[in-house]
């Protein structure tokens, strides 16, 4: 294969009871099907609140069942619980095993391998780093594994939460510990991939656009396909507020990106889904 062309998709947030989000997911399908890429990723927050509602994983991937090319997942905050980090507050609810496994049960692998068009792709569970779950050291072991015989083959990493703002050092402060890959975690998978030629960081969690290169590694902020948070108050603006979808076009050596907002989607304002929720305008 001399091309392989993949779409992003993140932070869907899907759920039955919020038809603003569902219909931003269908004109992605549509633009999906339309466009018929060789492979989807959702780089995680596949549901609303899966630690809580079973059936909003299910119903999520009941929807992307309904695509018409495959697709693989990775888990967010939003599915299976939060990281915990040296500061800031206690996540709530945090991560743990029961809800990654029932994120496996529902969506298949939270970490997975593949090569295509001279590339070696590689998708992580970022939620688990720092957590001390066993599975933690696991996944290092495993990717540690796949690292080893990349042999020379560009690398696209796909994880939920951006591994940093601007550069691998930026300390943590209580308003961004749950932004980022969360230290010491951060500073071994960088590490592990120091050597190596890392060509993509393709993200999600942060609900904004950004597209920047540090070093030789471009790194692809996905915006949600579902809502927005257009209050700088509520949340700082770091790159672009808007709903939409990433698009790559990979070749040996080389790869495009192109981003996307699906026709007819629109940027659902988090708080008609707090409005929803009950929950009172902060």
């Amino acid at each position: 294969m001399s091309e392989f062309r993949l779409t992003q998709v993140s932070d869907t947030h899907l759920g039955r009871r919020f038809p603003g989000l569902i219909a931003n997911f269908h004109r992605v399908s549509e633009h999906i099907d339309a466009n018929r890429p060789d492979l989807v990723v959702n780089t995680g927050d596949v549901s609303f609140d899966g630690p809580t509602s079973r059936d909003d994983m299910e119903f999520a991937k009941t929807l992307h069942d309904a695509l018409p090319v495959p697709c693989r997942y990775l888990p967010g905050n939003h599915d299976i619980g939060d990281n915990p980090t040296a500061i800031g507050p206690a996540p709530s609810p945090p991560v743990d095993e029961r809800h990654r496994q029932q994120f496996c049960t529902v969506f298949g692998h939270d970490h997975w391998q593949f090569e295509a068009a001279g590339w070696c792709f590689i998708g992580l569970n970022s939620l688990v780093m720092n957590s001390g779950l066993e599975f933690e050291s696991e996944q290092f072991d495993w990717l540690a594994s796949q690292l080893s015989r990349a042999s020379g083959k560009p690398i696209a990493l796909f994880v939920h939460k951006p591994l940093f703002l601007n550069l691998p050092g930026d300390p943590e402060t209580v308003d961004t510990s749950i932004r980022y890959v969360p230290q010491p975690a951060r500073r071994r998978l960088i590490e592990m991939f120091s050597h190596l030629d890392l060509g993509l960081i393709a993200t999600g969690h942060v609900h904004q656009r950004r597209d920047f290169t540090y070093g030789h590694t471009r790194h692809v902020w996905a915006p949600s396909a579902g809502f927005v948070i257009p209050s700088d108050t509520r949340q700082v603006r770091i790159g672009i507020k808007e709903t939409g979808l990433v698009e790559y076009r990979f070749q040996p050596d080389s790869f495009e990106v192109r981003h996307v907002r699906a026709t007819g989607q629109v940027d659902v304002d988090i708080e008609e889904l707090l409005a929803q929720m009950g929950q009172p305008h902060p």
